[in-house]
């Protein structure tokens, strides 16, 4: 009887002085490419904020310019623009282009940070030096 409470007090013992696992945080790429559906929405799930705010204000951006262009393109015989009309629906066509490259960027970037992500904590981490012990061949 004395040996059962002798073992079990080892055994909390041990479990109390134990060396605790640290739990590894992952990201999921999938779940990263559900979030980029919205720009900006992915980089915030990887904790890259200012990647995320870049992002956000180059859509923004580039949205209000190809809003712009499409106003005057369709008003530019009310009021005396500097350049050709084409020249507006060029410009429009353009800024509709980087809203989707800036789009797909993002949607990328936000799945290949999250399959990094543990190789990026992993690179914070301090290096420890091991030192190597001679082993004497006698």
């Amino acid at each position: 009887m004395r040996k059962k409470y002798l073992l079990v007090f080892f055994l909390l013992l041990n479990m109390s002085f134990g060396k605790i696992i640290e739990e590894k945080i992952t990201k999921s790429s999938k779940k990263a490419f559900y979030y980029s559906l919205i720009p900006g929405f992915g980089q915030a799930y990887n904790e890259k904020w200012l990647k995320s705010l870049i992002i956000v204000g180059l859509e923004i951006v580039s949205y209000k310019s190809w809003r712009n262009n499409i106003y005057i393109y369709d008003n530019y015989d009310n009021k005396d623009y500097p350049l050709k009309k084409h020249r507006y629906l060029e410009k429009r066509n353009k800024y509709a282009w980087w809203i989707g490259i800036i789009y797909v960027y993002g949607m990328i970037d936000s799945i290949v940070d999250a399959h990094l992500y543990e190789f990026n904590q992993l690179m914070k981490e301090p290096i420890i030096e091991k030192k190597n012990k001679e082993v004497k061949n006698e």
